[in-house]
């Protein structure tokens, strides 16, 4: 099932931007995917997005991820992203949302711990996932 996205549409022009548009990307059928983009746009911050009923679940982590475990950091959430910007890398033009260089810096397959849905632990308050990146 794919998701609409409403909010992530209204943010921007495809005759500008060269982010995609929500298209025919498939939903993954065995572990879902993950994507971290080093976003450099007004402050570099990094996006950690996890695919999610449809869409690519989205937030945006200001001092990037830990390799420790143990380190918390703050991540906040936004908009929902269409499953094919799990393969964008590119210059969002100034003036448009998100303006700045956005890449890949890691991506692969995620589970969530203790195993079971992840959208049923987001709506919970709590989401502990394990990456495979």
């Amino acid at each position: 099932m794919r998701k609409r996205l409403p909010e992530y549409e209204a943010k921007r022009d495809f005759a500008i931007t060269p982010e995609p548009a929500p298209g025919s990307a498939k939903v993954s059928e065995e572990q879902p995917r993950f994507v971290v983009h080093k976003h450099d746009a007004s402050r570099l911050h990094y996006d950690v997005r996890l695919e999610m009923d449809g869409a690519l679940v989205s937030w945006s982590v200001p001092k990037g991820p830990s390799y420790d475990p143990a380190q918390k950091r703050l991540a906040i959430q936004t908009e929902d992203h269409p499953l094919e910007y799990g393969n964008f890398e590119g210059r969002i033009p100034d003036g448009e949302y998100g303006a700045g260089d956005s890449l890949i810096w890691d991506r692969g397959t995620y589970e969530v711990l203790p195993p079971g849905t992840p959208s049923e632990q987001l709506k919970k308050g709590h989401l502990r996932v394990r990456f495979h990146g």
